[in-house]
């Protein structure tokens, strides 16, 4: 198994990067909160790595925490999900949402979520990952975790924001407007920021 790859960061889009490392140029398939991460093109960088191996396919996928790249092993163990859905699911939520959504057993939030989640999928990451993810090491992030941020990120990401600029947004928006702002204030006072 390759643990991670270390080197120059030739390429990068939002669900894919190629990285060379040693005069070898690798593919690499990463969740949009990776992406995020990343720095410019040219500087060096770390992807921790998993590499899925079928019968006619061998793809590597990079992370740029330990949680993102545990929680994505997590799903792959989970029956009928695969590596699309799985990077999916980390591109719609954080590590810490997607883990209070499974404990807290919250059907909704994971099909609204998630693109190509329904109702039995869902029931079935809850059942098979709710011991699982019990003991995923997350920080915290308690505004993020509101039901007025994950529904304020989930309209800046419907405008065309990526994630992780809809979070840091709509975080910044909270921290200025109180923890009692509702959504729409929260949605006006992050688009402002730009």
């Amino acid at each position: 198994m390759i643990e991670f790859l270390q080197g120059e960061l030739v390429a990068k889009s939002p669900a894919v990067v190629v990285l060379q490392v040693a005069g070898v140029a690798f593919r690499i398939h990463v969740p949009l909160s990776t992406y995020d991460a990343l720095p410019r093109e040219g500087a060096e960088v770390r992807l921790l790595t998993h590499l899925h191996v079928r019968e006619d396919d061998l793809s590597l996928y990079g992370f740029a925490t330990e949680q993102e790249r545990s929680l994505f092993q997590m799903l792959l163990g989970v029956s009928q999900i695969g590596p699309a859905l799985a990077l999916r699911a980390l591109a719609s939520c954080s590590v810490a949402q997607f883990k209070r959504f499974i404990l807290d057993e919250d059907v909704d939030s994971l099909k609204s979520l998630v693109k190509g989640i329904g109702t039995k999928t869902a029931k079935r990451l809850i059942v098979e990952l709710h011991g699982a993810v019990e003991g995923l090491a997350v920080e915290p992030a308690p505004s993020a975790t509101s039901r007025v941020a994950a529904d304020a990120i989930r309209a800046l990401v419907s405008l065309g924001e990526t994630r992780g600029s809809a979070e840091r947004a709509v975080l910044a928006a909270i921290e200025k407007l109180g923890p009692d702002a509702d959504e729409q204030h929260v949605v006006q006072e992050a688009l402002s920021q730009h």
